[in-house]
């Protein structure tokens, strides 16, 4: 397979889906203003490790709204330096997002894959390089299949301890794999643990990248059973959530499983599961 062939049939799949972009200005340390001219939201503080992290309830991060359809293929724009990650999501009616972190792993990604492209649904997927550079056509087939592909660093650290030259090696060596499989650089970015500081933010931006968080833990990652990961995510939804799965980092069936209960009743329910889009200039 050419290598910008996955990009090209991407680039066809989300021609038509309802996408959104990443508005607001950077560095507004933490206030946000919402796409419809609403008052601006105050968001929280950066984390600033896994104490702060544990204190956070699990709707603690939130998308910022995003607006506007472009094509993909143009130059996004420059991408500022922001002070807190990315913290409220709006869509267009009841719009959601389900994202899903540290893979891609040979034994799990598949299925999750399969029950999306079962229901014709995009999805974000953010990779850690030591999984994606095994896994390449995983990344080739999300590419196909139209999802998005994320940086979420080489080895899943604690990026609030490392020095700076490891926080950028750590997202910089992920971008390469990314942009050689997937068939473009990543233009998002979520830190392991929801820990971000100044230089996890800098980075980012340096290499074109916004800082995503999310809205709804699943809270698959503690394998409370799937009964449980459906529950929550069918509970938790809401217009604008962003759902934190894994399909990687442990034992995933259960994750596997719950997205074959949760997204046929996201779907019947009369939310639209998309994906986010970057302003384009």
């Amino acid at each position: 397979m050419k290598k910008d062939q996955p990009l090209i049939r991407r680039r066809a799949l989300l021609a038509g889906a309802a996408v959104l972009g990443a508005a607001g200005a950077a560095g507004t340390a933490g206030v946000l203003t919402t796409a419809d001219g609403a008052r601006p939201v105050r968001g929280t503080a950066a984390v600033a490790g896994p104490q702060a992290r544990t204190s956070l309830t699990t709707s603690a991060f939130r998308l910022q709204p995003m607006t506007g359809d472009a094509p993909a293929w143009r130059t996004p724009a420059r991408t500022l330096v922001r002070h807190a990650p990315i913290l409220r999501m709006s869509g267009r009616g009841r719009s959601m997002v389900l994202s899903f972190d540290d893979g891609p792993h040979p034994d799990y990604t598949p299925g999750i894959l399969r029950t999306l492209r079962e229901y014709d649904v995009r999805a974000m997927f953010f990779v850690c390089g030591e999984m994606a550079v095994d896994n390449k056509d995983l990344l080739r087939e999300m590419a196909d299949d139209g999802h998005i592909v994320g940086n979420h660093t080489w080895t899943h650290p604690l990026l609030t301890r490392l020095s700076r030259s490891r926080i950028r090696s750590e997202m910089e060596r992920t971008c390469e794999v990314i942009e050689d499989a997937y068939g473009e650089a990543p233009l998002w970015f979520r830190a392991p643990y929801g820990a971000w500081n100044r230089a996890v933010f800098q980075f980012g931006a340096e290499l074109g990248m916004e800082p995503l968080a999310w809205t709804l833990d699943s809270l698959d990652w503690r394998t409370p059973g799937t009964h449980k990961i459906v529950h929550r995510v069918e509970d938790g939804a809401a217009p604008g959530v962003v759902v934190l799965s894994h399909d990687a980092g442990g034992n995933r069936s259960q994750s596997v499983r719950a997205l074959r209960d949760y997204l046929p009743y996201l779907l019947d329910s009369g939310y639209h599961i998309t994906v986010p889009r970057r302003q384009f200039t």
